[in-house]
């Protein structure tokens, strides 16, 4: 099935973080349920509605296969405005955000790239009635499987250089978080699918990040972004996607999520879907994946319409 869609906008989140989301809406839906697109940190909405070499993104490859979807950017990032307090912005503040945001459109699957992760694993717990899937592309683990950083260790500082604990960074508290050109090429389009000039491309679509978010996301002072019961945040459709060529995502990180939340995983070379980094919805063979996803999402017996 190959749509024509509409696309809408809206603002919701908190008074204090406001989120900007667009709305991408079928004719004809194949989901009961709309997803919710959220992207990794330094990122913004636009990383799931265009590629770096200008093909279509996920966005509208789900709303042409009958998925309603909503894009958001985070709290800071793209059209969502930047408070004063953004070098304190946390992964609890945007959460709460994208909290919000649900109680104003209903029941929701959550699709979460990187950062997004630990986001959505604490939105199932906070909002078990709203969240009826969850979809892990590449995502960071709930702090609960994230070894407690301590920037003034030597064993910290070596692991930021371990490739399998996946290169944690520990961001200084002052001031904002940038990546450059050469990282975006490095450790996002680090397989061979990416598009060409994809880094220095896609690095115009970055945007300067919260430290505190940053530390979070690899749980420094044990600050991360924890849940309670991995069995209650795997009591509805979960499935976890991961790349051959993630630097920051070896397939044991990932795996370990899957099993420790009970969610499936796809480890996308099992699958055919070979030679994809960690930015996998912005690869030549994007549309491949998303086919995979929104497959998998239409064989939920609890997700999809009726036939």
């Amino acid at each position: 099935m190959d749509q024509t869609i509409e696309v809408q906008s809206l603002f919701s989140g908190t008074r204090q973080h406001p989120i900007y989301a667009d709305r991408f809406i079928p004719q004809q839906r194949t989901l009961r349920y709309p997803v919710i697109m959220i992207h990794g940190g330094c990122n913004t909405g636009t990383c799931f509605t265009i590629t770096p070499d200008g093909r279509r993104g996920w966005a509208q490859d789900f709303a042409r296969a009958g998925i309603e979807v909503f894009v958001i950017d985070w709290p800071g990032h793209g059209r969502s405005p930047m408070r004063a307090d953004f070098l304190n912005l946390s992964s609890r503040d945007v959460r709460n955000s994208i909290a919000e945001m649900l109680t104003d459109i209903g029941p929701s699957v959550l699709l979460a790239h990187s950062a997004g992760g630990p986001l959505i694993w604490s939105l199932a717990e906070e909002c078990p009635d709203l969240v009826k899937g969850l979809v892990g592309v590449a995502a960071g683990p709930p702090a609960n499987l994230v070894p407690s950083l301590d920037p003034g260790s030597l064993q910290a500082l070596e692991a930021t250089a371990d490739p399998d604990a996946g290169f944690p960074i520990m961001a200084p508290r002052d001031e904002l978080f940038l990546v450059d050109e050469a990282f975006v090429t490095e450790y996002w389009f680090s397989g061979p699918q990416a598009p060409e000039r994809a880094g220095e491309l896609f690095f115009r679509s970055v945007v300067p990040e919260s430290p505190r978010i940053i530390n979070e996301r690899f749980n420094v002072d044990g600050e991360g972004l924890s849940i309670r019961d991995p069995a209650q945040v795997g009591a509805r459709p979960a499935l976890i996607v991961s790349p051959e060529c993630d630097p920051r995502h070896p397939r044991h990180i990932d795996k370990a999520t899957a099993d420790y939340l009970g969610a499936e995983f796809v480890w996308l070379a099992n699958h055919g879907i070979c030679g994809n980094g960690h930015m996998m919805m912005a690869d030549r063979n994007s549309r491949s994946i998303a086919l995979l996803i929104a497959d998998w999402l239409q064989g939920q017996q609890s997700l999809a319409t009726a036939s």
